[in-house]
């Protein structure tokens, strides 16, 4: 079938259907019109990988990928980076202004008063192995959490418990609170050293680093540089639009369940490879090729599709990822106190080969988050395996914008539409029938039957 489309005005669209000769005109808001719009021709969309699909309307995060432009609520996010704190980007990402003075300091103080765990948490954490990644601690610490709040679950009370804004918010102070608590408990699991609780002296960050990294001194804390360092990355990954992650609190947000449950969701989301730990296989990609002189060979290896360039390319920006700027420039701060990472150098060398060559520039490969993240992360001393962690701490701010966000909009349960491509109404075949053709349908090949096995 055949659509003709033409702009008879600014704000219309007009679709004519070849098969039936019919002409349809549709309004366009905001650069998008109604899905539903296509069902009255009998037609559904197909999108796979929500390509260019919008499935709910928000005012957190704005994103121009071909300008290379990041905005939270409306602010750039190189302004932010400059002059704010995290957990002021936090306030602003939630409630959709940035504090004044008086409600940045009441909002610090509700979050660090929930930074603390249940003791029975702390056991609960004991229990995994010694060698259990820190990931799949946190997703299971998480979820764990609405058993540890009853009073905040939809399942004994009912969804209508969130009508309450102090019932929404009391849930938004635990999760950003405890996060990096529970973050930090699974770094000194693995490494066998007894949990430090929480600081409530210091800053969100700096608290984060002190349950880190106290050993028994009485006056530790962490160094200014770096909190500061840490706090800034923070903010640039404390939302991207409806990535997948996010995608995710939004979906499960939409039946109703706790948002414990929701972020537990989410931060299983990050967990994947191609999502929350891309920075650490740009930063393994790095160390693979290992000095400068390696560059051209690699580069060689990209173009015969022979090894993938990570940490360059993104779904949405077709223009240098703005936060890879502030990454870099970050990266040189923590270098001034941790000493320079010789891998910075490839990577500068990478970029700079990269943006000079037409094979990348004609298929927009710029770098992104995550080709400096990675450095900055193992600058600072943290396993490659915390990697989405630390992304996770981030983005639970953003999560929580949007699961705020969407119980005060009103949102139907998420039910995406399928093309269906498989078999027609076949007639059951028993078992004494059924003979497989070729290899077993387990092991990646259709299995098929015939109605007589016994006429070959």
């Amino acid at each position: 079938m055949h659509m003709a489309t033409t702009v008879p005005a600014e704000r219309e669209l007009e679709v004519t259907d070849t098969r039936t000769g019919k002409t349809y005109t549709i309004s366009i808001t905001e650069d998008t019109i109604p899905a539903s719009f296509f069902a009255q021709m009998g037609l559904s969309l197909y999108d796979n990988g929500y390509l260019n699909t919008a499935v709910c309307k928000s005012t957190i995060s704005y994103i121009d990928g071909d300008r290379g432009i990041l905005r939270y609520r409306g602010y750039n996010i190189e302004e932010l980076a400059e002059h704010s704190s995290f957990i002021e980007v936090s306030y602003l990402l939630i409630y959709g202004e940035l504090p004044t003075r008086q409600q940045l300091a009441t909002w610090n103080a509700r979050i660090m008063r929930h930074t603390f765990v249940h003791e029975n948490m702390l056991e609960y954490m004991k229990s995994f192995r010694y060698d259990a990644h820190p990931m799949g601690m946190l997703v299971s610490a998480v979820a764990a959490m609405s058993t540890f709040h009853p009073e905040a679950s939809t399942d004994l009370h009912g969804d209508q418990i969130y009508q309450d804004h102090k019932m929404i918010n009391k849930q938004i102070f635990r999760l950003i609170g405890k996060i990096p608590t529970l973050a930090a408990i699974a770094y000194r699991h693995r490494i066998g050293r007894p949990y430090v609780y929480p600081n409530q002296e210091l800053d969100f960050t700096g608290n984060f680093l002190f349950m880190m990294d106290r050993l028994s001194e009485t006056t530790y804390t962490p160094n200014p540089a770096l909190v500061r360092a840490l706090d800034v990355i923070f903010i640039l990954h404390a939302d991207h639009e409806l990535n997948c992650s996010t995608a995710a609190v939004r979906q499960l947000g939409s039946t109703g369940i706790d948002p414990y449950v929701s972020i537990a969701g989410a931060t299983a989301a990050l967990y994947g490879p191609s999502h929350g730990g891309a920075n650490e296989a740009a930063l393994k990609m790095l160390e693979e090729i290992g000095s400068v002189e390696n560059i051209p060979a690699f580069i060689e290896q990209v173009k015969a599709k022979k090894r993938k360039l990570m940490g360059f390319g993104h779904r949405v920006y077709k223009f240098y990822d703005p936060r890879a700027k502030l990454m870099r420039k970050t990266a040189e701060e923590v270098f001034k106190i941790m000493g320079r990472n010789p891998i910075i150098d490839v990577a500068i060398e990478l970029e700079r080969i990269a943006l000079s060559d037409e094979y990348f520039i004609k298929r927009n490969l710029y770098p992104n988050v995550d080709f400096y993240s990675g450095i900055i992360y193992k600058s600072m001393g943290f396993p490659t395996d915390f990697f989405p962690v630390l992304f996770a701490i981030a983005r639970t701010t953003g999560w929580l914008a949007h699961w705020r966000e969407q119980l005060l909009q009103g949102t139907p349960i998420f039910r995406p539409a399928q093309a269906y491509n498989g078999e027609e109404a076949r007639e059951y075949v028993k078992m004494e029938d059924r003979v497989n053709v070729g290899v077993s349908s387990m092991g990646g090949v259709k299995a098929t039957t015939r109605a007589n096995p016994r006429k070959l």
